[in-house]
């Protein structure tokens, strides 16, 4: 699947050619297909705990799992990405991770959701590993913000069908039948995806070497030592964490009094995540305008003022606030990730795949962890703990990030 072209005579494609279109709507599949598939869980966490009698942090572990595994994955996909071509790796990936997604809803006991949960992830590691490798290598550097904005819409569509469809399914059938419908849908998207994505042009294959200055370690060297690099890692790790825990234990939460509301109602509040599909684009459009840092920043606030609206005991403000808290991440979301290939100098996929580790850290460790502050504290405790990672993450932008380059 790789056409490769020598260093330097590839352009990319012009924003608004038949390739550009392509490579977005194919990379739009496959962000559905992984994000469906690694959030339909979440959808169904009360479902699940009531069935199997665990506490709501245990249940997040079907959750944690995924994403540990997906963190676990992405360097090895990257090391694949430079041998075989970014179009290839994702391909693999996809397929393998379909295939252990329409298994996992069988598996007999929690434990085993659990690890089967853990190599979906590690397999799924795949796609967000080198994604953005692959756009800024396909199209002109002039639109990778605006292009990141759109990859990142497709991954906040995924992740509200894999909630909005599993939670419903579920209480009326079983938690387990709606992870499982889930997953054909996105065997349906994978399919696409491998049937639309263009031949590479831009990839040109690397070595892969463990030691020296352009081996794995000096690239991971290279790019953990650059203090901004390092700040975008950390937007993924605090943000995502953040934005986890909250998605994780708000079921929990409007199941209770005074709420007492169905999972099938609480899975209609997924669709605050249209808010991210809008965000994300919008966000690298005004990154290419007026730079990527203000959007970074505005972002975080945003997501901070959202965030303390679920304080108020009131369904509607609840659901503003998570409105504006669901935009917020993913306008952050699509100009950080973004950022990260453009700056990094050396070895853009292992770039790439720093950060996705980092934010799927993040939500493997900070999203359980909020659920530590819930059981102890109630939501008000878990608000908390994600507003103080949210203002730390805008901290670090402001005393650290400068927008030298254009977007």
């Amino acid at each position: 699947m790789a056409e490769s072209v020598p260093p330097g005579t590839w352009t990319g494609y012009d924003r608004g050619s038949r390739g550009y279109r392509r490579v977005l709507f194919a990379l739009l599949c496959a962000g559905v297909a992984t994000f469906a598939q690694i959030y339909s869980v979440q959808g169904v966490l009360p479902l699940m705990a009531a069935e199997l009698g665990i506490d709501a942090a245990q249940a997040s572990l079907g959750v944690s799992a995924a994403t540990f595994g997906l963190a676990v994955g992405v360097l090895p996909w990257s090391v694949v990405s430079d041998r075989w071509g970014r179009l290839r790796t994702m391909v693999m990936a996809v397929v393998a991770a379909t295939a252990l997604g329409l298994v996992m809803p069988l598996a007999p006991s929690f434990e085993a959701v659990v690890a089967l949960r853990f190599v979906e992830g590690a397999a799924l590691g795949g796609i967000p590993a080198v994604a953005m490798a692959y756009l800024a290598e396909e199209l002109d550097r002039r639109h990778a913000a605006v292009a990141a904005g759109t990859y990142v819409a497709g991954t906040s569509l995924g992740g509200l069908a894999g909630r909005i469809i599993a939670a419903p399914v579920g209480d009326a059938f079983g938690w387990r039948t709606g992870t499982i419908t889930v997953s054909v849908l996105a065997a349906l998207a994978a399919v696409v995806f491998v049937l639309v994505a263009p031949r590479q042009r831009g990839f040109v294959r690397q070595t892969v070497r463990l030691t020296g200055p352009s081996g794995l370690l000096g690239r991971l060297g290279a790019n953990l030592a650059d203090r901004g690099l390092l700040v975008l890692y950390l937007q993924g790790f605090l943000l995502m964490g953040g934005f986890v825990a909250i998605y994780n234990y708000l079921g929990f939460h409007l199941g209770q009094e005074p709420f007492g509301v169905s999972q099938t109602a609480v899975s209609l509040l997924f669709l605050a995540y249209l808010s991210g599909t809008w965000s994300s684009s919008t966000a690298g459009r005004i990154a290419a305008a007026r730079g990527r840092r203000v959007v970074l920043v505005s972002s975080g606030l945003v997501m901070l003022a959202g965030l303390l609206a679920t304080l108020v005991p009131s369904i509607p403000v609840i659901v503003a606030g998570l409105l504006l808290f669901t935009g917020g991440f993913f306008g952050a979301h699509a100009v950080a990730s973004g950022w990260v290939p453009v700056r990094s100098t050396t070895g853009k996929a292992q770039a790439s795949s720093l950060y996705t580790l980092f934010y799927y850290g993040g939500s493997s460790v900070l999203g359980t962890a909020g659920g530590v502050f819930y059981t102890a504290t109630g939501w008000s405790g878990a608000v908390a703990f994600v507003a103080a990672l949210v203002v730390l993450a805008v901290v670090l932008v402001l005393v650290v990030l400068r927008d030298p380059d254009p977007a």
